[in-house]
């Protein structure tokens, strides 16, 4: 038997399961199986670059589903390209501009940007590119003063993200567009919306990005497909190479059933969007405000209120261990996550914990909770219910020494 096989059979059945880790895996919302099952048995299933019927109807059927994509963000669907992953549409972002526009050798990004940015900026340094990193103030906010000390005449992109995947800081993205802008309107600008999308109003548009990055399974979509937006008149060289597709930065064979998938997700997240936006608020502030009041020595990460993205609630509890609270968390059934996904295999503080100036032991001692439409009142009760009694067996445990 191996060790996890080992780990569930003593696990055992909790009382109730509430899954808060949609960080880092989530479900498809039924309506959006039903959409791509009929697709990969016997409709619109076909390549949308050939041309014999089949390919013809997929091809309608693709203009439609990016159409259905674009609209929320008040985009044309030509200026949507598709990817596998938010972390390709990212690279993509910042790689794919290199080729395009070889004179200057500056990325600006922030310190807590997703790591798919952070890496994607830092290996360019082998490339004799310059990688300036801009710090955040304690709740996670990018300083837009060093940012205006650090643009110059070599920056070629500035990338921030719209609001942190981990404590939930809404970044103020116009702003920094405009000091960006103002300083020379040929830089350009990314932001990594992944964590805003579905969650905030969003308008490219209006905004004026150059290039966003969003994508599928943060709104209850499948894996698998994601999306830049790119600007009409900014050049991108794709990463790979491959065959002739309809998504030329994506030179593969389209999967029509993701797009089906993606599509309804973004259908069914805008449907009554300000009613969804204020119910998942409403359950973040009762667990959020919940936890930090019934809990001593707790801390939150991130700002409060209308300037945290409303699924997120990111708290420390001093004293405390962050593997040993998930594990003490799973047997009571929920589920959450302690730091940053791309760190929790590795017993070292999430980047952006340390970035808002929480010390080691504080980053180890938080969890990351997040909620969605599938979450329930009733859940959240439960969870306020148990994470007191949770949080004084680990610190009796641990003599509630902050480790």
């Amino acid at each position: 038997m191996s060790n996890v096989e080992d780990l569930l059979q003593q696990h055992g059945t909790p009382p109730k399961d509430v899954y808060l880790d949609w960080e880092n895996g989530s479900v498809i919302d039924k309506e959006v199986l039903d959409a791509m099952i009929p697709i990969y048995l016997e409709k619109t299933f076909g390549n949308p670059a050939i041309t014999h019927k089949v390919g013809w109807e997929t091809y309608d059927f693709y203009v439609k589903a990016k159409t259905t994509i674009a609209k929320p963000l008040n985009v044309d669907p030509q200026t949507i390209a598709l990817t596998h992953s938010f972390t390709e549409s990212n690279n993509l972002a910042i790689k794919g501009l290199l080729p395009m526009y070889k004179k200057k050798k500056k990325i600006i990004v922030s310190e807590v940007e997703h790591l798919s940015v952070i890496h994607s900026a830092k290996s360019l340094f082998d490339r004799q590119y310059n990688v300036d990193i801009v710090p955040v103030s304690n709740d996670g906010t990018i300083n837009l003063d060093v940012l205006q000390e650090k643009l110059d005449d070599d920056t070629l992109l500035v990338s921030f993200q719209t609001a942190n995947h981990e404590i939930g800081t809404i970044q103020p993205i116009k702003e920094a567009l405009e000091i960006v802008k103002d300083k020379n309107e040929d830089i350009f600008f990314h932001t990594d919306a992944t964590a805003a999308f579905g969650r905030i109003p969003l308008d490219f548009n209006e905004l004026g990005v150059d290039l966003a990055t969003f994508n599928s399974n943060k709104i209850l979509g499948p894996k698998g497909i994601a999306a830049l937006y790119i600007k009409e008149g900014v050049k991108l060289k794709s990463l790979y190479e491959g065959q002739l597709s309809v998504e030329i930065l994506s030179p593969d064979v389209e999967n029509p059933a993701l797009l089906a998938g993606f599509s309804k997700a973004v259908e069914i997240q805008f449907r009554q969007f300000d009613k969804l936006k204020a119910d998942i608020t409403k359950l973040r502030d009762k667990l959020l405000y919940g936890l930090l009041t019934s809990i001593e020595r707790t801390e939150i990460n991130g700002p409060s209120g209308e300037r945290r993205v409303p699924d997120n609630v990111n708290i420390s509890y001093l004293g405390c261990e962050g593997e040993a609270l998930t594990v003490e968390c799973s047997m009571n059934g929920i589920y959450v996550s302690s730091g940053s996904a791309c760190s929790s295999r590795v017993l070292m503080p999430s980047h952006i914990l340390t970035a808002i100036g929480r010390k080691p032991e504080e980053a180890h001692g938080s969890l990351l909770m997040k909620l969605n439409r599938l979450n329930t009142e009733e859940q959240v009760d439960y969870v306020l219910e148990r994470m007191p009694k949770i949080i004084s067996r680990i610190r009796s445990i641990t003599g509630g020494i902050e480790l």
